[in-house]
């Protein structure tokens, strides 16, 4: 392996015959070097394989450069937000810092670190935080909410709000249901993750709009897999002749814990339930599972979180702003007419 340095300033000044300074002013592209100077110096760069640390420059400025991105490590979604933002702030030639929660390390501790990098804005994907405490990071740095309904102060500093129609979305899930003639269709709820009231809202809303209100059922559910296996065991204590012939999940890895479980119990789907989960991530997608589910778009997501945080960079006392993005159905095979 080559264990050779990176090369330096210091070693494209000497192969190039400048002073160190002047290597800095050809990278800076401040004025006082030639034009002789400054292709020697960009040859000499070229030739050693140099790259200038911009961030270092821009820190050195009181500048990073740098948005900071907190995430659920075990979220799959957010994994995919996260290649999203990447994507974005390469094009608009920003960094990202990344700081990561799981059950030990909070959301504070991670937006604590970000802070200490020098971030110039956040983005916190499906925070957990109280509004207080995003209020206290907002008056702390430009921030975004991602992937989350919120409650925005009226004064003082803002934040801004990019989320899906949550509400819609599983309305979406409903009305596909219904229109494949399923009555008894059940919600496995999200107890209290992100979005999880605005998905049991549009659920109680796309019942009572085709007349179900009566057969609105709710599981215990949540957002991993042990959670889709819980549903799945109360949904199987039903007897049959009233048991759902439909679940609504709160997420994709929900429902895949709630059709391995059906599965294992000897149930057939979509024969003998459909089901339907929530994000469109890419274990829905996998031949093996093939899960009809509302796709959140988050390539659309990233876009307007990290272009409003960047916003907030250039004006932090401007007026915080929601922007909504409206989901999508993608039908595959855990979905048929009822029998």
């Amino acid at each position: 392996m080559d264990e050779r340095p990176s090369p330096t300033m210091a070693d494209v000044a000497q192969r190039a015959g400048v002073s160190r300074a002047l290597v800095s002013i050809v990278f800076r592209g401040a004025p006082g070097a030639s034009a002789d100077s400054r292709a020697r110096v960009l040859r000499a760069a070229e030739e050693l394989g140099y790259r200038p640390d911009h961030r270092a420059r821009l820190l050195g400025r009181g500048r990073s450069h740098t948005v900071g991105v907190v995430f659920g490590l075990r979220d799959e979604f957010h994994g995919g937000l996260v290649e999203a933002l990447y994507a974005e702030a390469g094009q608009r030639g920003w960094d990202l810092a990344l700081g990561a929660t799981a059950p030990s390390r909070s959301e504070a501790e991670a937006v604590h670190s970000l802070l200490e990098q020098r971030c110039e804005a956040l983005v916190l994907l499906g925070p957990a935080l109280a509004r207080k405490e995003l209020e206290a990071v907002a008056d702390q740095v430009p921030l975004v909410v991602a992937a989350r309904r919120v409650a925005r102060r009226a004064a003082g500093p803002a934040y801004d709000v990019v989320r899906t129609d949550d509400v819609a979305g599983a309305r979406l899930a409903v009305d596909h249901l219904v229109a494949l003639g399923h009555r008894r269709i059940a919600h496995a709820d999200g107890r209290d993750a992100p979005g999880a009231a605005e998905r049991r809202r549009g659920y109680q809303q796309a019942m009572e709009a085709a007349g179900l209100a009566s057969a609105v059922h709710a599981l215990d559910g949540g957002p991993d897999e042990t959670a889709g296996e819980r549903s799945a065991e109360q949904l199987l204590r039903i007897p049959r002749r009233r048991r759902p012939t439909a679940v609504v999940a709160f997420n994709d890895h929900c429902a895949v814990g709630l059709l391995a479980a059906l599965r294992g119990a000897g149930s057939r789907v979509p024969q003998d339930l459909s089901v339907v989960g929530y994000d469109d991530s890419r274990v829905a997608a996998l031949s093996s599972v093939d899960l009809t589910t509302v796709r959140q778009d988050a390539s659309r997501l990233a876009q307007d979180a990290l272009g409003l945080a960047l916003e907030r960079v250039d004006d932090p006392s401007r007026v915080g702003r929601e922007i909504v993005v409206p989901p999508a159905l993608v039908p595959r095979s855990t979905t048929a007419a009822v029998a």
